[in-house]
């Protein structure tokens, strides 16, 4: 059991979308957002169990109903399409468009500093170092 928690419990941050599992997504999204189990359930309205999500998280369920994921992902601002990918109910992206789709961008903004807007690999290291920094601030109680 421990093993398994491990592995779908990786919160270092790095590489925020290429290659984690549907249930490393959700976990380490929920731990960059600061959220907690029953903070999810009531931002979708009690769609989404903190049960279910605990186990969405450690692996246990892996293909959730399309409207669970749509939930999820208004909670949590990714693209729909990454989390129904994810879940095995649409072919993957090409190569390389994977952060591209799950970027701000899609949320109708880009990431912008001073005047320059950010590179898509710019982009990946900043969200890259936001979770790093997310992960060392001390837990709220």
């Amino acid at each position: 059991m421990a093993k398994e928690t491990s592995k779908h419990r990786d919160r270092s941050g790095t590489r925020p979308f290429k290659g984690q599992s549907l249930a490393e997504l959700l976990s380490n999204t929920r731990a960059v957002k600061r959220l907690t189990l029953r903070d999810v359930q009531e931002a979708t309205n009690d769609e989404v169990s903190n049960a279910y999500l605990s186990q969405l998280e450690t692996g246990r369920i892996s293909r959730p109903s399309p409207n669970v994921l749509s939930a999820l992902a208004r909670v949590y601002a990714l693209p729909y399409e990454l989390l129904m990918e994810r879940a095995g109910y649409i072919a993957p992206s090409p190569a390389g468009s994977e952060l591209r789709s799950a970027s701000p961008r899609s949320q109708g903004g880009t990431l912008r500093f001073a005047n320059e807007t950010l590179t898509n690999e710019e982009q990946e290291k900043l969200l890259e170092y936001l979770a790093f920094l997310r992960s060392k601030r001390p837990t709220r109680k």
